[in-house]
């Protein structure tokens, strides 16, 4: 890549991190650790927020499974009492109507008592229809008689009822050996799902009691469709695996979007599972992230224009201002001030301080012109004789040349040579030749003040008289006039054959045009002056310049 090239994007570059893009990076580099903190704060809010509803639901779960484990308490301490009660009345064959007198039926965590003998069929209920019905099939009966334990079953539905219902079995002989009767239970699953009050109402959050398949046997009142029902209804997978106590119900500890709490309710294949749907719990926080961002967002667009106003109106406002002022005093307009009203304090002795400078400058050009106006007039004067030099003659020739085509006017001019200058300085020395040409000069200005012309010294002892708007008649006369001026002077020279000094004197006389240039007629005069010398010197010769389409010069005289 070329240099050029390189110092181009070099300028490109700094165009774009230009003062207003420098000061948007300050601002977002001031406002994104504050908006970063903010960020982080709110995702910690969110991680405690779940965190703290995951604590709280764990409490709940604990204390809901605290009351289903009282629950199973109470019925076991029911049938305890009724397998008592009914070993006693046993002895008496009156332990059914005992039974039936001794225990309350109305009680909220079960639905009926029932006593079956060793072959399964139900001997003494306090519900009627469950008389004489057949349970030795039933997987709780056999495991009753096998462990002289108590036992809670999975979810079945009864034979009777046609309802979902779990039962509960305690073997009489855990009491009295000699009797093989087993005394039942049925559980109410709406006081089960009733004390689950607690974990209702809650967005995201789902309860179970499930049994040892995975079936649902209780909810809280707001998720009672739910009985009866597999865990999947809860969006949770569930496996059953064999163990060497017999099948265990598996469940995930954590579902795709789903936090998973369970406890195992004691003395039974039953659990508590609690699943937390963290999208819909986190729904308020993350709103309340959303509108933060939000907010953010229109924080930075806030101090991004402010920093952008603030940046025009305090800095690059008034940058140009001086600018512009500088501008136009480097253009020449040396009067430009930069107004120190409409500038921020931090600019007024920048302002101060250019009008200080500009004024001293513009006092400076002053001198500066007046010193080359001194100097222009002192380069187009001749210092010994006090005229205008060779210079400053041709310039003033230009002038009136000028002048003449302008005004179709006639402009004439004498070439003046002193006679035998030479002679005069070897005679007399420098000195005094410098003397006799000063005095010349101060001779020619006069006459030049009274025919309004122009004397200059055209070099050596050779002076020229322009004489503008004059004919030739009339510059003839001029230069008899100097010729006579200058031979009143009376200064001696004994060296010349007039025993003083004189001049010879060319005129030539013509009418500006554009066939004509200013140098024909300087060469015109000093052709008539030639002539004046070959005349015997001290005299004036003319020299006639005409112009025609043959462009000829002519002399006469």
């Amino acid at each position: 890549m070329s240099r050029i090239s390189i110092n181009r994007n070099r300028a490109r570059l700094k165009g774009l991190f230009g003062i207003r893009a420098r000061l948007v990076v300050l601002a977002l580099i001031l406002v994104s650790p504050l908006m970063f903190e903010r960020i982080r704060s709110l995702e910690d809010a969110r991680t405690k927020q779940a965190a703290q509803v995951s604590s709280e639901l764990n409490r709940l779960a604990r204390r809901a499974a605290d009351a289903q484990r009282d629950v199973i308490s109470s019925v076991e301490a029911v049938l305890k009492s009724t397998a008592y009660i009914h070993a006693a009345a046993s002895q008496i064959n009156r332990g059914c109507a005992i039974l039936r007198a001794s225990l309350r039926v109305d009680l909220p965590t079960i639905r009926m008592l029932a006593v079956a003998g060793a072959d399964g069929i139900i001997r003494c209920s306090t519900m009627a229809s469950f008389v004489d019905a057949n349970i030795s099939d039933r997987p709780y009966f056999k495991k009753a008689l096998e462990t002289h334990d108590f036992v809670v079953s999975d979810y079945l539905v009864g034979r009777q009822t046609g309802k979902g219902t779990i039962l509960a079995a305690y073997p009489v002989s855990a009491i009295d050996g000699g009797e093989e009767a087993v005394v039942i239970a049925g559980i109410n699953l709406d006081w089960m799902s009733g004390i689950m009050g607690d974990l209702a109402g809650r967005a995201g959050v789902t309860a179970a009691l499930v049994d040892g398949d995975g079936i649902i046997l209780a909810t809280p009142p707001d998720q009672t469709s739910m009985v009866g029902q597999g865990l999947d209804r809860m969006g949770l997978d569930s496996t059953l695996t064999r163990t060497s106590k017999g099948w265990e119900l598996r469940i995930a500890g954590r579902s795709a979007d789903h936090m998973i709490s369970f406890a195992q309710i004691p003395g039974t294949n039953t659990r508590l599972v609690v699943s937390i749907d963290e999208a819909k719990v986190s729904a308020g926080i993350n709103r309340e992230i959303r509108t933060a961002y939000m907010q953010l967002a229109m924080v930075c667009l806030l101090v991004l224009l402010g920093a952008l106003v603030a940046a025009e109106r305090l800095i690059v406002g008034p940058i140009g201002i001086l600018t512009a002022t500088a501008t136009k005093f480097g253009q020449g307009d040396w009067s430009a001030r930069a107004a120190k009203a409409g500038l921020p304090a931090e600019f007024v002795p920048l302002a101060r301080a250019f009008n200080a400078m500009a004024a001293a400058l513009r006092e400076r050009e002053r001198d500066l012109v007046a010193t080359n106006n001194r100097l222009t007039v002192m380069a187009s004067i001749d210092v010994l004789s006090g005229l205008a030099n060779r210079r400053g003659f041709q310039s003033r020739l230009d002038f009136e040349w000028m002048k003449g085509q302008q005004n179709c006017s006639k402009v004439a001019l004498l070439m003046i040579d002193v006679d035998h200058f030479k002679l005069f300085n070897d005679t007399y020395g420098h000195p005094e030749g410098d003397a006799c040409l000063s005095r010349i000069g101060e001779t020619l200005a006069g006459i030049a003040n009274l025919t309004s012309g122009f004397a200059a010294r055209y070099g050596g002892e050779e002076f020229c008289l322009l004489v503008p708007e004059t004919d030739p008649a009339e510059a003839l006369q001029v230069g008899e006039m100097v010729r006579a001026a200058v031979e009143d002077l009376m200064m001696p020279h004994r060296t010349s054959e007039f025993e003083h000094v004189t001049v010879s004197v060319g005129m030539a006389c013509a009418n500006p045009s554009e066939a004509l240039e200013p140098r024909d007629l300087i060469e015109a005069a000093d052709a008539a002056l030639y002539a004046a010398k070959h005349r015997g010197r001290n005299a004036v010769v003319e020299h006639g310049l005409i112009r025609g389409t043959d462009a000829t010069l002519a002399m006469t005289g």
